[in-house]
């Protein structure tokens, strides 16, 4: 039996692969990070390059979800997020099941409509 079951084992993440991830500009990571206290990346001294950690990219998400998503300005998402930490959480979730669901529905439409 294998020591480590998890197969994601990268610690750090760059925030050329971060800004990929959520399809935004790496200059939105850098200026969210002076707006938003919790989000505060791991800097490199010598070459000053962030390094991300899984915990890091929940704050993204959760600051995405807040901004990109539901259309919040960003002092509206801060305030939400020092105010309801985990209810953010949780709507968060459910927007992303919700919006899996939605893709996995159209997959199946376009599918059924292929048979048509």
């Amino acid at each position: 039996m294998p020591l480590h079951t998890n197969k994601n084992l990268k610690l750090y993440y760059s925030i050329k692969e971060v800004a990929a991830m959520f399809e935004i500009n790496e200059s939105t990571l850098r200026f969210w990070e002076t707006e938003f206290p919790h989000l505060r990346p791991k800097v490199q001294k010598d070459s000053k390059a962030r390094q991300y950690t899984d915990k890091d990219i929940e704050q993204i998400k959760l600051i995405y979800n807040l901004v990109k998503v539901r259309g919040f300005k960003l002092a509206a998402a801060r305030k939400v997020l020092n105010a309801n930490r985990e209810g953010v959480d949780k709507t968060a979730d459910v927007m992303e099941t919700l919006i899996s669901v939605r893709d996995r529905l159209k997959q199946m439409k376009k599918q059924l409509d292929g048979l048509v």
